[in-house]
This record gives structure tokens, C-alpha cells and sequence, in this order.
């Protein structure tokens, strides 16, 4: 199971895209509301009813904690319950991936240390002793970092490459005519 947290604020496509590319390659993924109300707005006040609220997410079953980026990364940081699941998923090997903004609140966890990571650019100095790369997309270990908006379809793909195969990314490439 994926769980992408959503906090007033996030960035739509940041997490609507790499959440229908995991649903095409056919894995489970909850959107989870980290606040009380399933009700969560974007960025472009784009409203997103959740699956769950935070506190329904079964870390037993979390295979991958995704934070997607946007104003809605501070919510994320100034969470307890979400540096909890953070440092649950750290501690039984689970995946984490955040995308834009968001690789600065594992960053300051010092989650990303001489680590290969991307962010949105003003946002490496949160990323502390990490490598950072200028690509669409990254992972090193069970750390995926995107870059930002643009990069969103990459960061949704290299999770379903590490999930599922690369077979089945490119399958689901080829059915969204991303190569095209």
C-alpha cells in the first residue's frame, strides 16, 4: 500500500499524477488527509476528498509514504503524526518519496545524508548533506525525490519502477502516450 499525505495547499499534479500512474500499473494507493477533515484544497484551490484521515494508515501495510510538494509541505513539517509515520517507515525499511518542497522536511530529518536527491530549486539547503542532482526524478536506497510539477509524470513512473518493474513503467508509458 502507498499512502500520499495531503495537506491544505499541496500541489495537484504532484500528487494526482504519480497517484494515477500507480493506480494504472495497478498498485493500492490511500490518499490520506492529515488533518481531521478528508476534505483537503490545493494549491489552485483544486478541493480533494481523501480515502482516509492520517490517523486510519496502517504502517503494517505501507509499502511507500509519499509527501507531495506545494505550500502544503509546511503542513507536513509542522505535523507530529506525519514525522511519526516518517520515522516509522525509516525504521522498518519502508519507501519514502517526496516530491518539490517536500524533500526538505526528510531532509532536515537528515534522512537524505550522502544521499543522491533532487528538490525545487531554493530548496537544497533544507536537504542536509545530500548529493543533489539536477534530475526529473531519483531515488538512492528507499529515498524518491522529484524535482517539482514538471517532473511529476518521472517521479510517478520511478515509484512504479521500484514497486512493480520497469516493464510495467514502461507499459504504463506507452498506454499514457508519455513517449510519444
Amino acid at each position: 500500500m502507498v499512502y500520499v499525505l495531503f495537506a491544505d495547499g499541496f500541489e495537484e499534479v504532484e500528487a494526482i499524477e504519480p497517484i494515477d500512474i500507480m493506480r494504472r500499473a495497478g498498485i493500492d494507493v490511500k490518499t490520506v488527509s492529515i488533518s481531521d477533515s478528508k476534505t483537503v484544497t490545493g494549491s489552485h484551490n483544486i478541493p480533494v476528498i481523501t480515502d482516509v484521515t492520517i490517523d486510519d494508515v496502517n504502517i503494517d501495510d505501507m509499502e511507500l509514504l509519499m509527501l507531495p510538494g506545494g505550500s502544503g509541505h509546511q503542513l507536513l513539517d509542522a505535523s507530529a503524526k506525519v514525522h511519526s509515520l516518517i520515522n516509522e517507515a525509516l525504521v522498518r525499511g519502508k519507501y519514502i518519496s517526496a516530491i518539490c518542497a517536500s524533500p526538505s522536511v526528510i531532509g532536515k530529518k537528515q534522512m537524505l545524508m550522502g544521499k543522491k536527491a533532487t528538490c525545487f530549486p531554493g530548496y537544497e539547503k533544507y536537504c542536509y548533506g545530500a548529493d543533489i542532482v539536477r534530475d526529473k526524478a531519483v531515488i538512492d536506497g528507499k529515498i524518491i525525490t522529484g524535482r517539482g510539477a514538471g517532473a511529476a509524470s518521472d517521479f510517478g513512473f520511478l515509484m512504479v519502477s521500484v514497486l512493480k518493474d520497469k516493464d510495467t513503467a514502461e507499459k504504463v508509458k506507452e498506454i499514457m502516450q508519455y513517449n510519444d
